[in-house]
């Protein structure tokens, strides 16, 4: 049994593939072949490669028919369609073997379907022939317009580049089927931005067209269009936007806009001092607005620019002090020109922008003004006061010249009057002082806040006023048996004085130790001398000491000599005849006084340390004597009274004079009226003595037994009787403060006072009735 495959021509697209293949044992015996399909015949099966348009709008279209040879027509025949697709996109008529697509067909999706089909006989339900498998292409459509997927597009070009410079290329795609005829072939063209750009059709790329200044337009919004089927009629289409910026180049050069600047100076002003500032402007940014100001022409070389790098401004600053009455205006002028040129844009700054400045100088009251910055003056030393010394001159700058006044700071030794001339105090030693550094100051009479200073150096010189002498104090000693020409020591010499060449100093003996001396001496003519024995043996018992007077004399002018004692002890020495022994006898004998001297010392100051601490003990045990009570105990006792007194009811009281008994009294006060006892019982009311400071600190000890007591009740109740006020003739009745002077004392003035003070009299005549 044999079958054929009938494609007929769909939708008037022409079936250009031909047959790819045919299932093995197909025979062809019928054949239904549309015009312009290519069929290839095999065993068994006759079936076609065979194509779909993919746009079908249709719930259901007719691709083709399946039929077997062996198909008569009598409805004996199934066909069954199998496959990815069959069912959901293709079915298959199973009498006639017509095949149907029943979705709408994408080729961007999917362009190839591979079915197999198979024809069953009705009545045996069995397979008439093998399967066979065929493939449905789907034919492309130009459905998809072009994309450009990489936007948005921006690009940045420089300005005033040439024509022809290449600024972005844009790239659009299409979906469709770039082998099937021109849908997928695009063409670009440009929609707006002429006439400044152009795109290449083909490419895609946006090249200038002319120059453009970023000064007047910075960036440009071009839109591209891209057209498939070649820009064909019926060709679809798809635009995208690309924003080009045009980058700065330094093509502007920096102009002032004004060509007359004022400024103003004070005549006070320090130099670095900024005047003011001046201004041009560029219309590039960036780097290429960075500019540099200078002086073009200032003879006097007295101002200077600089440039604000943060603002671009120019600082005119001030490089030499300026004075008003020397000249008082000054002009400049000054250029401005960029850092950063490229050589080949030279020719946008052959000629550098220029501004004249004018500069007034303001002036000012000035300090007196001295002719020199500093003054060195030379004096000799030990001149007696008033000397001159030198002349200082200082006047005032300004126009109205104001009279100076001159004072010397800080110093004592010079003086200087209204005109300048400095003179001393006192005579000058050049040993104690060889150069003064004074400060004279100049002040203007009319305006005394005006004062300036300057320093004035005095070298005092030197005259040979001092006579030379020892370098050191010489112990000499010399042997008992020492020979004749013996060496004991070698001296030296200083001077204070200073002299222009080196100092020589002379040695000799004195007259009388020339012509009756033991000893002689060598002067070596470097300074030094040498003292020499001059005779043999010396007596430690009859002459131990000897005083030799040596004549010193230097080079000076006038030449001075000083008379300088060497004293020379005569020892016991040892056989080698050394000296030693000698000086470290002298030696224990120094140190021996020594030592008692230092324990002499040392027991004075035990002797007055002792009388100190015998002082201070006296002192503490006098402190004793007169506050025995501290040492001895309270007691306590308590009166309670019913009657009224002082305007309170008082419950509880301290018998005071059991608290006193103890206690020191103070002397007796006799021969005074009661009145003059009651101001005296208020004098001592007010006093704050020993005795009152016992009684607060043991009032506040039974007080806070009480308060930290939880058991105890609130039974203590303390009375206070204070200054009664001006009105009353008693004064104060305290009796914490009244003096019981001794047991003599009578309180029988109480009872004269009244009602009110009769419980108290009593109290007080019963306390000194116990008493005694």
């Amino acid at each position: 049994m044999n079958c054929c495959l009938l494609l007929p021509f769909m939708l008037g697209i022409p079936l250009l593939w031909p047959c790819l293949r045919a299932t093995e044992n197909s025979q062809a015996k019928e054949v239904e072949q549309p015009v312009g399909s290519h069929l290839r015949v095999k065993r068994g099966w006759v079936w076609n490669q065979f194509f779909v348009p993919e746009e079908m709008n249709t719930t259901s279209h007719h691709i083709g028919r399946l039929r077997s040879d062996l198909d008569i027509g009598n409805n004996s025949f199934q066909y069954k369609l199998l496959g990815a697709g069959a069912g959901s996109t293709f079915v298959i008529d199973e009498r006639t073997g017509d095949i149907y697509a029943i979705q709408k067909l994408d080729r961007e999706e999917r362009s190839l379907y591979t079915l197999r089909a198979q024809v069953i006989d009705i009545t045996t339900g069995r397979a008439v022939e093998p399967e066979s498998e065929f493939v449905i292409k789907v034919s492309d459509i130009n459905d998809n317009e072009p994309k450009f997927l990489d936007e948005p597009y921006e690009a940045s070009v420089p300005e005033m580049s040439p024509e022809g410079t290449l600024v972005i290329q844009v790239t659009a795609s299409d979906a469709d089927d770039p082998s099937s005829g021109n849908n997928a072939r695009l063409l670009y063209s440009l929609l707006q931005g002429q006439p400044y750009f152009s795109v290449e059709p083909t490419t895609g790329v946006i090249r200038i067209s002319s120059k453009m200044d970023r000064e007047l337009q910075d960036e440009y919004w071009v839109i591209i269009q891209a057209k498939d089927m070649i820009g064909q009629p019926g060709a679809l289409s798809g635009t995208t936007s690309v924003l080009i910026k045009l980058s700065d180049v330094n093509d502007n050069k920096p102009i002032f806009k004004e060509s007359l600047y004022r400024l103003s100076v004070s005549e006070s002003a320090a130099t670095g001092t900024s005047i003011g500032t001046i201004m041009a402007y560029d219309n590039d940014i960036g780097e290429n607005a960075e500019m540099e100001y200078s002086i073009e022409e200032d003879d006097s070389q007295t101002f200077d620019i600089i440039t604000n790098n943060e603002t671009q401004e120019g600082i005119v600053i001030l490089k030499k002090k300026v004075d008003f009455e020397h000249q008082n205006h000054y002009g400049i002028r000054a250029k401005v020109k960029n850092h950063h040129v490229d050589e080949q844009l030279m020719e946008y700054h052959t000629e550098a922008s220029t501004t004249f400045i004018r500069i007034q100088v303001e002036d000012v009251d000035e300090p007196p003004l001295f002719h020199l910055p500093y003054y060195i003056f030379e004096v000799l030393e030990e001149n007696p006061h008033g000397l001159f010394v030198g002349m200082v001159s200082a006047t005032d700058p300004d126009n109205r010249k104001s009279p100076i006044r001159y004072s010397v700071a800080r110093s004592k030794m010079f003086n200087i009057d209204d005109n300048g001339t400095i003179t001393t105090t006192s005579p000058l030693d050049r040993e104690i002082s060889a150069w003064y550094n004074l400060s004279i100051t100049a002040t203007e009479k009319y305006n005394i806040e005006q004062i300036s200073s300057i320093p004035v150096y005095v070298q005092v010189l030197n005259i040979n006023d001092h006579a030379p002498e020892f370098s050191q104090y010489y112990e000499t000693y010399v042997c008992e048996n020492a020979g004749s020409g013996q060496v004991i020591q070698t001296i030296s010499a200083v001077d204070r004085d200073e002299s222009i060449e080196e100092h020589h100093f002379y040695y000799k003996l004195s007259v009388e130790d020339t012509n009756n001396s033991s000893f002689t001496i060598i002067d070596n003519q470097d300074n030094t001398a040498v003292i020499l024995t001059n005779r043999t043996g010396f007596n430690l018992q009859g002459e131990p000491v000897f005083y030799i007077s040596i004549l010193i004399a230097d080079n000076g002018t006038p030449s001075l000599t000083s008379t300088n004692t060497l004293t020379v002890h005569v020892c016991d020495c040892d056989d080698t005849g050394s000296t030693q022994t000698c000086q470290y006898q002298e030696l224990m004998l120094s140190m021996g006084f020594k030592t008692e001297v230092i324990i002499a010392v040392l027991i004075c100051i035990m002797i007055i340390f002792g009388f100190i601490f015998l002082t201070l003990g006296l002192k503490q045990r006098r402190k004793q004597i007169l506050f025995p009570e501290k040492s001895e105990d309270f007691r306590e006792n308590i009166f309670q009274y019913d009657d009224e007194g002082g305007g309170e009811e008082d419950t509880e009281a301290f018998d005071i004079a059991e608290l006193r008994s103890g206690t020191v009294m103070r002397e007796r006060k006799a021969g005074k009226t009661t009145s003059a006892e009651i101001r005296s019982l208020y004098r001592q009311s007010l006093q704050v003595g020993p005795d009152s400071a016992i009684f607060r600190k043991f009032i506040l000890e039974k007080l806070e037994e009480a308060n930290t007591d939880p058991c105890a009740p609130p039974f203590d109740s303390l009375q206070t009787y204070a200054f009664e006020g001006t009105g009353s003739l008693a004064g104060s009745l305290s009796s914490l403060e009244s003096a019981v002077s001794d047991q003599d004392e009578s309180y029988d003035y109480l009872n004269e006072l009244g009602p009110r003070f009769k419980r108290l009299a009593c109290m007080f005549g019963s306390a000194v009735q116990s008493n005694n």
